[in-house]
């Protein structure tokens, strides 16, 4: 019975890679943390984690429903459990409906101006999915999404727009915009096959690999003027500085006539973006 329980929540954890969490819920936290300037409460902490994870698990669970005839035909998808059909459709269904219930509540539980754009964020994070089909700037759609976790952080706790996290919505926006072109480029042959748009299916690899580095440079400057705007101690711009580093290995290891390493890139780097910026700011509070 625990075997089969535990066999479940692997299965559901793949489909909506819940590891990948990393890439939003640190931003979530700078947000909170710096609006907060330290800690925020267990209870602001608490829901907005709930809602974090509840709006990231809609998002992956309604992307894998929305491209899920994509995935039965993509060969690097085909493993995906919808596809296989370790989870039924309707199964996929409740749990979109339960995780944005859960949201929405979570929202609820930490201010009424979080609990009006709850609705908002759960239409735009299930929008992206379909960008695909009719427009080559899906990948800033993604960014787009992943960025509204610094803002979602800072409103949490102050429910007042600031500059500060809209800069770091722009240097997420940027940085996710930047890896999923380098991601996107395995699939540029069934791209084009299925009439499916994307930055190297528009330009052709060389272009979208100058394109994401040019993301990537205005991610790192609107990350360091975020910090500027706040006046922060040294230890976030140090973390800025490693993060232009990072990324500037993502550029090295892979390129458009070798992808062998994309998912070191994609993974391990990226991952790693998020976790050194919440360094950045937990030490810049540190010294405050």
């Amino acid at each position: 019975m625990s075997e089969t329980l535990l066999n479940k929540v692997r299965i559901w954890a793949s489909m909506i890679k819940l590891e990948h969490s990393i890439f939003a819920l640190p931003f979530a936290y700078m947000g909170v943390f710096w609006s907060a300037g330290g800690w925020p409460g267990w209870r602001v902490f608490f829901f907005l984690t709930l809602a974090m994870v509840a709006v990231r698990s809609f998002a992956m669970t309604f992307n894998r429903v929305a491209d899920l005839e994509y995935d039965k035909e993509n060969e690097r998808t085909r493993n995906r459990p919808l596809v296989t059909g370790q989870i039924s459709l309707r199964d996929a269904y409740f749990f979109l409906g339960a995780t944005a219930l859960i949201f929405v509540i979570s929202c609820a539980f930490l201010n009424l101006l979080c609990f009006y754009l709850s609705f908002f964020a759960l239409g735009w994070s299930a929008i992206y999915s379909f960008t695909k089909r009719f427009t080559s700037l899906c990948h800033f759609f993604l960014g787009s999404v992943l960025g509204l976790a610094p803002l979602a952080g800072w409103i949490a706790y102050d429910p007042t727009f600031a500059l500060a996290p809209f800069l770091i919505f722009l240097g997420v926006l940027f940085w996710v915009a930047g890896f999923d072109i380098l991601y996107s480029s395995q699939d540029l042959s069934f791209d084009q096959h299925h009439n499916l748009y994307s930055i190297p299916v528009k330009f052709g690899l060389k272009t979208a690999f100058a394109l994401s580095a040019f993301c990537h440079v205005n991610a790192s400057l609107f990350f360091i003027l975020s910090g500027a705007n706040l006046f922060a101690a040294w230890p976030f711009y140090l973390a800025c500085l490693i993060v232009s580093v990072f990324l500037f290995i993502e550029h090295r290891i892979i390129s458009p006539d070798n992808l062998e390493k994309i998912n070191v890139s994609f993974f391990t780097i990226n991952g790693l973006v998020s976790v050194v910026l919440l360094c950045g700011v937990l030490g810049d509070i540190a010294l405050r």
